[in-house]
């Protein structure tokens, strides 16, 4: 991981959370899904820096690197 993610398994089982707080990485990320602007997410969640909501968005993009994904529509 980098300097601000960590996963601990005393701290919400595991997940990749921003240090020094208790903000996942997919808390960023679905509040992003929803519609949330950077600044409504940082406002949001006064322990999130910006650093570390940047990092989170590294983190998970770094996740999906080398991965191929098929999604496929339903032809129902």
């Amino acid at each position: 991981m980098n300097e601000y993610i960590i996963s601990d398994p005393d701290i919400l089982n595991g997940k990749p959370i921003i240090k020094g707080t208790r903000v996942s990485v997919a808390l960023i990320l679905q509040c992003l899904a929803s519609g949330m602007t950077k600044e409504e997410v940082l406002k949001g969640y006064p322990t999130l820096t910006f650093e570390g909501y940047e990092a989170a968005l590294q983190f998970a993009a770094e996740q999906f690197q080398g991965e191929e994904y098929h999604i496929y529509a339903d032809t129902k």
